[in-house]
């Protein structure tokens, strides 16, 4: 949800996505979306293009990897 906040613009949203490997139709359909940014968080575009293993690579830090950062 917090990528998809920020890209505020519907051109950021439908570049980033097709950026992402998502074909160009179905990024605008979710580019120009009208729903929640935490309903839209859920969709299963944003489920395939925005893994985790995508948040990582992006330095996106998860609480559990911090958690067991701190305690070891």
């Amino acid at each position: 949800m917090v990528y998809w906040k920020q890209w505020k613009r519907v051109k950021t949203r439908f570049t980033n996505l097709k950026a992402f490997g998502i074909r160009a139709k179905q990024a605008w359909e979710y580019a120009n979306t009208r729903k929640g940014y935490w309903r839209t968080s859920h969709s299963p575009i944003l489920s395939k293009s925005l893994d985790n293993n995508t948040l990582k690579e992006l330095g996106f830090l998860f609480f559990s990897d911090y958690y067991r950062q701190v305690t070891t």
